[in-house]
C-alpha cells in the first residue's frame, strides 16, 4: 500500500524532518494496531477502605445477597458468551494496486548506483596506475580507494583486478608497488565481515601467496607475511 499510494507523499516530505517523523509515527500506530487488534481489558480497581473507617459510628452492615438474583446474573452472562461471535476477526483480503512503475522508485537510487560505479572506476584506475608505475596519480586516488573499501562491490573489484595482474605475470613488484598493494589488501580485509569470509577473503588467499618483492638476491617477501594477522 505504501508503494501504491504514498510515493508522492514521501517525495513531498523529503527534507522535512517533522513531516517524515509524523508519517513514521502514523505507520508505527497502524503496525501496532495490526499486531494488537484487541485493546487490553481494563481491570476495575477496588478501593481500599480508609484508615480508621472501622471506628465510624454510622457503619452500615453489608446487605445479604439474594442467591437467586446472583444465579440469574451468572446465567445471563453465560448465555451472552455462548451466542457471542468468535473473538478472532476474520481476515479481510484485499487487492492492493501495483502503484507507480518500479522505475519511478529507482530514479531516487540512480545517484547511489552512479556513485557505486564511480567508486569501482576509482579502484580500477588506482590499481592500473600502481602497476604502470604512475605513483603520483595512484597517490591522489589512494584515499578514495581506501574509503571505497567499505563497500563489498569495491572489495570484490579489488580481488578481480589484482587477479588479472597475476594472470599477466605481474606478481613480482618493486617496493613502492608492493606497499600500495599491501595497504589495499589490509584495508579490504579490515572491512570484511563474516559474510565475506568465503568470498572476498577466500579470493585474496591465492593473491597473497602470488604477489611478492625481492628484498635482496635470493630473498623474496610474499604479501601474506604482511596481511596474515587478519581474522
Amino acid at each position: 500500500q505504501l508503494v501504491a499510494f504514498e510515493v508522492k507523499r514521501m517525495r513531498a516530505e523529503e527534507g522535512n524532518k517533522q513531516k517524515i517523523l509524523r508519517h513514521i509515527k502514523e505507520l508505527a500506530e497502524k503496525l501496532y494496531k495490526n499486531e494488537n487488534p484487541y485493546p487490553a481489558v481494563t481491570m476495575h480497581k477496588v478501593q481500599k477502605p480508609t484508615e480508621g473507617c472501622h471506628l465510624r459510628l454510622h457503619q452500615k452492615p453489608f446487605p445479604r445477597l439474594d442467591e437467586g438474583t446472583v444465579q440469574w446474573i451468572i446465567d445471563q452472562a453465560t448465555a451472552k458468551l455462548q451466542t457471542a461471535p468468535p473473538a478472532v476477526k476474520a481476515e479481510k483480503k484485499c487487492m492492493v494496486p501495483s502503484g507507480p512503475p518500479i522505475a519511478a522508485i529507482l530514479e531516487r537510487n540512480g545517484n547511489a548506483l552512479a556513485n557505486s560505479a564511480r567508486r569501482l572506476e576509482v579502484v580500477r584506475n588506482c590499481i592500473s596506475y600502481v602497476f604502470e608505475n604512475k605513483m603520483l596519480e595512484a597517490k591522489k586516488l589512494f584515499p578514495a580507494v581506501l574509503r571505497a573499501m567499505k563497500g563489498r562491490a569495491a572489495r570484490h573489484c579489488l580481488t578481480q583486478e589484482l587477479n588479472l595482474h597475476v594472470q599477466q605475470n605481474r606478481a613480482v613488484l618493486d617496493h613502492q608497488q608492493f606497499d600500495f598493494v599491501i595497504r589495499m589488501m589490509n584495508c579490504c580485509l579490515q572491512d570484511c565481515t563474516a559474510m565475506d569470509e568465503h568470498g572476498i577473503a577466500a579470493a585474496l588467499l591465492p593473491l597473497v601467496t602470488a604477489f611478492c618483492r625481492k628484498l635482496s638476491p635470493g630473498i623474496t617477501q610474499f604479501a601474506y607475511s604482511c596481511v596474515q594477522e587478519h581474522v
